[in-house]
């Protein structure tokens, strides 16, 4: 039976935007193919959007044309209440053939934590004859892999360890589960057909990979940033060692204060009472990444993380006096140091923030 003789219901969840895409474009072309003419696509947030504007789109048989496929993103706002879950049932349940309705889940927590009214979701859309797939970014282990087969299927030869290449720069390699994996697939691809391009049928070398291929996110910053959010201060040492190499002191209070604020938010939220839901959504972004920051705010409490923010600040200062005799390179590394031991470490006596401040502690060496 072709796609215009049955009505399509589809329920995809997962961090994989980019998987997500080529379904829709998968499901748009099918009825193009079995139609003979383009479907109209359309598509919403779920709180922009009642259950009947969803019906009005894809009730109605097409009689001349392709059909509609209706995207719905973020379905949650339409499962909020019997009412609500009752329409969308409806809804469902009124695709007519030739058309195909679609639901989006963002989940970047595995699995592990979607919500009961988007599990009894994608089990209506099962009911009412439709699929449920989920659509996982390739993790640190499974990337190269995935970039492999990627590079097979559209033609491009890689050369030994150019895919652990790939994976390395687009920041796929972190390990950290807190790392937002929504794009790493659609980064993957946007540059395998860049280096397809510069080498055409030849086989694409790691050189090649450093050359054209950007580094995003650098690893050590992701390692530093993920250690001081853990108050890891033993890892931290070495990951900002590297981050101080390869990248300037600006770049990198500006990633690690933007950890800390989030922190910040949390601790804060949490100390007043705030459910764990709420937090989420006042640290706001991935869900799934706002989760690891709300898990890793319990390591702190609101003074330590408002005193290690102060501490950043004269990083911050000494790095912006660097030229005008603010201590050397070394000096400067020694006051990163300080404020590691002083403000991240939970075992140290400052880390409330009683210590001396990383500034004093580097000018004090010169």
């Amino acid at each position: 039976m072709s796609t215009a003789d049955r009505p399509q219901v589809l329920y995809l969840w997962g961090d994989d935007e980019w998987t997500m895409d080529r379904v829709v474009a998968s499901v748009a072309e099918e009825l193009a193919r079995d139609t003979g003419a383009l479907p109209e696509r359309w598509r919403e947030e779920g709180k922009a959007v009642t259950a009947d504007v969803i019906a009005g789109r894809v009730a109605m048989a097409p009689m001349f044309g392709g059909g509609t496929v209706a995207v719905v993103a973020n379905p949650s706002p339409l499962v909020r209440s019997r009412e609500a879950r009752e329409g969308l049932g409806r809804a469902i349940a009124s695709v007519a053939p030739g058309n195909a309705l679609i639901f989006l889940e963002f989940d970047g927590s595995g699995g592990r934590k979607r919500p009961k009214s988007l599990l009894d979701l994608a089990d209506e859309v099962v009911r009412a004859g439709g699929t449920v797939r989920p659509c996982r970014a390739p993790s640190a282990s499974e990337l190269p892999a995935w970039i492999g087969g990627r590079a097979a299927a559209i033609g491009v030869r890689l050369g030994p360890d150019a895919a652990m290449e790939i994976a390395k720069r687009i920041g796929g390699r972190v390990g950290q589960t807190d790392v937002d994996r929504s794009q790493v697939s659609s980064m993957a691809v946007g540059e395998l057909e860049k280096l397809a391009l510069y080498r055409g049928a030849e086989p694409v070398t790691v050189d090649d990979v450093q050359a054209l291929v950007p580094e995003t996110v650098p690893s050590s910053l992701w390692a530093l940033t993920d250690a001081v959010a853990l108050r890891q201060a033993e890892f931290a040492g070495p990951a900002l060692d590297q981050a101080l190499e390869a990248q300037p002191e600006p770049v990198i209070v500006t990633l690690v204060h933007r950890r800390l604020r989030e922190l910040l938010i949390a601790a804060d939220a949490r100390a007043a009472g705030a459910r764990p839901p709420e937090i989420v959504r006042m640290v706001g972004g991935n869900p799934g990444v706002a989760q690891h920051r709300v898990d890793q705010s319990a390591r702190w409490t609101v003074p330590e993380l408002e005193a290690a923010l102060d501490g950043l600040l004269d990083l911050d200062r000494m790095a912006k006096r660097a030229g005008a005799g603010a201590g050397t390179d070394g000096q400067r590394r020694m006051a990163w140091i300080a404020w590691v031991a002083e403000r991240v470490s939970p075992r140290a006596p400052g880390g409330a923030g009683g210590g001396p401040s990383p500034a004093r502690a580097g000018t004090s060496r010169r």
